[in-house]
């Protein structure tokens, strides 16, 4: 399998949209009203929990994907940029579904009966364990705050590519 030079429509549409929908899940997950004891999920935690979904189907297409289809790494860059854009991305795919499934784990744990969008359950991960939910709420939320960094970083890095090295790297994943 040859590796392309540049990415092509389907990898540039999984990309922007889980962009954006990461935006509408971190805004839902910090506008929602915070989680008590023996609280039941809400419409703000069912459209969270979707969105979780929706993103953990999409970010799992999205590096089949990529695995199907590379793309060869930008001969320009320096073997450090090289390296470490690899690493971010890789870490970037880790995270997302880290911080997806341990959402999903935390609803299960609570005993939650969440659906997706109001049109269909979602199985339970896990049975219901308080302790077990206290402890992957934790996670949860190292995870999304460390996915928020390195979010970014990757975003600088982009931004540093675009306006400091003009080197038209960030071209390569924009529309059209």
């Amino acid at each position: 399998m040859t590796a392309r030079l540049e990415y092509g429509t389907t990898a540039k549409v999984f990309h922007w949209l889980i962009v954006a929908l990461l935006v509408v899940q971190y805004l839902i997950g910090w506008l929602m009203p915070d989680l008590h004891r023996n609280m039941k999920p809400g419409a703000p935690m069912t459209f969270h929990i979707s969105f979780g979904i929706t993103i953990l189907v999409l970010i799992t297409l999205r590096l089949a994907w990529r695995l199907t289809h590379p793309v060869a790494p930008e001969s320009s860059l320096a073997p450090w940029q090289r390296l470490s854009s690899e690493a971010v991305h890789w870490l970037l795919y880790a995270l997302v579904l880290a911080t997806t499934v341990s959402g999903w784990l935390f609803a299960s744990y609570r005993g939650w009966g969440v659906s997706f969008f109001y049109l269909f359950p979602m199985p339970m991960l896990a049975s219901d364990n308080a302790a077990a939910g206290k402890a992957i709420d934790g996670l949860h939320q190292v995870f999304e705050w460390t996915l928020l960094v390195v979010i970014g970083l990757h975003v600088a890095s982009a931004f540093a590519h675009l306006f400091i090295y003009r080197d038209r790297i960030m071209q390569r994943m924009l529309p059209g």
